[in-house]
């Protein structure tokens, strides 16, 4: 009888979402798992990120956990801050969070988990890594997908595979080709949103109580201001202190490079948080001149469609979010393993029908869609919620801060109870098995 496992998977883009989905379906049996990445290596670089729980059960399922764990910080608390004062608007503790949902809610940086996915990888004979190699074009979508490579230093080829998942991000070549093939076109949209990410040492911070008490701790601390804020939090083992901004994009030209990113200035940079509070200007200030960077946060609309064919789409190609849920490499591995199951499920003797595969394909859009949406929508309103200005509003967000989530809800809905209980009980593998069948059937 024919193997599902036996299908050939082509997934484009070696990040979170990519790695992920290439350790999903090797786990879940899959012998033949090609990755493509343009970059010649991984590099393992970037800034600190959130682990919630519900990406760490994806990563304990996936047998990766316990090394990403090992250097993070387990989160008990977060404390939102008047960024001009840095008087405390917040406290929310978190004692019992793996108490609640299973796992922990844990910081840590960003090489740390895609080194565990990476190394994860590594240990499985099923997947092949092609770096330095680049999506030239998808030349059919139906039946078995066919596309075209370019390795850097070498010609095109073509390449057949029974399914081709597009973990490519917010610049998807696959995605812009995919909505050209059903008439219409991506539309990515600024957020009028930008970042800084900076990374300080131990060494840079000891010198200063303050600083090292942050340091120490295991708390998130948001400092916020109209239109601004500063979240950070340490990892690596507490020997790094994570800030991660978001403020008005002010200093981008009309046309950005590939990655969104730009040199920043210092003195740019102090002066967006000007009126911030002395310890916030203490961090910046250990920032040295000529290594300040800049990210320009970009989303696009929602798409009429992440699957067309025997192709998916994953990840920020289909659903980019602004940072401030601390949702986007977790919605990005929840992706992938839920592909891994529903195409574990195909029943055997249709595994190369191209309707089955499609309709398997759109049962994970099904699955995922709706949840993903309301996320990014949420990450949408607590950044509004977290920037007013002067105001009732702001006055009565203030107030609600100093409820502390007794009532259940926070103004900043990363630290919010309810948003929690949403999103960290949410087990995506567990509603793909219990649904598949019900919804494989209704399409």
């Amino acid at each position: 009888m024919a193997d599902v496992r036996d299908l050939r998977i082509a997934i484009i883009g070696a990040g979170m979402g990519g790695l992920g989905t290439a350790l999903a379906f090797a786990k879940k049996g899959f012998k033949n798992i090609d990755v493509f990445e343009t970059a010649s290596n991984l590099g393992f670089v970037g800034a600190g990120i959130q682990m919630p729980p519900n990406v760490v059960r994806v990563l304990h399922r996936l047998g990766c956990w316990e090394d990403i764990f090992a250097e993070a910080t387990n989160v008990k608390g977060t404390s939102i801050r008047q960024g001009s004062t840095n008087a405390e608007l917040s406290h929310v503790e978190m004692p019992d969070i793996e108490e609640k949902y299973g796992f922990p809610h844990c910081t840590g940086h960003r090489s740390s988990l895609a080194g565990g996915l990476f190394n994860g990888c590594k240990k499985e004979k099923a997947i092949k890594f092609h770096f330095s190699t680049a999506l030239v074009r998808v030349e059919s979508f139906e039946g078995k997908p066919r596309v075209t490579l370019k390795p850097r230093d070498g010609d095109e080829y073509a390449l057949e595979v029974d399914i081709l998942l597009a973990s490519d991000g917010i610049k998807s070549v696959t995605r812009t080709q995919m909505l050209a093939q059903i008439g219409t076109e991506s539309q990515e949209e600024d957020t009028g949103q930008a970042a800084y990410r900076i990374m300080l040492k131990r060494s840079e911070m000891e010198h200063d109580p303050e600083l090292l008490e942050l340091l120490d701790c295991d708390t998130v601390v948001r400092w916020v201001g109209e239109r601004r804020h500063i979240i950070a939090y340490p990892v690596s083992n507490k020997q790094i202190y994570n800030l991660s901004t978001a403020h008005p994009d002010t200093h981008f030209a009309a046309a950005t490079n590939a990655t969104y990113t730009t040199r920043g200035s210092k003195s740019a940079m102090l002066q967006m948080y000007h009126d911030f509070c002395p310890l916030v200007h203490r961090m910046l200030n250990l920032v040295p001149d000529g290594e300040v960077c800049e990210w320009k946060l970009r989303v696009h609309r929602p798409l009429p469609t992440w699957v067309l064919g025997s192709v998916a789409l994953l990840g920020d190609a289909c659903h980019p979010t602004l940072p401030h849920l601390s949702q986007g490499a977790a919605m990005a591995i929840e992706d992938g393993a839920v592909l891994a199951e529903v195409v574990s499920r195909i029943p055997p003797d249709r595994i190369h029908d191209p309707e089955a595969v499609t309709k398997t394909l759109k049962v994970y859009e099904l699955l995922r869609k709706p949840h993903c949406s309301a996320l990014v929508d949420l990450a949408t309103h607590s950044g509004r919620i977290l920037h007013l200005g002067e105001g009732k509003a702001k006055e009565e967000r203030d107030r609600e801060f100093r409820q502390n989530g007794k009532t259940g809800s926070v103004p900043d809905k990363w630290a919010s109870p309810d948003v929690q209980k949403m999103i960290y009980s949410h087990d995506c593998v567990q509603e793909a098995i219990d649904k598949y069948d019900e919804l494989f059937a209704s399409l």
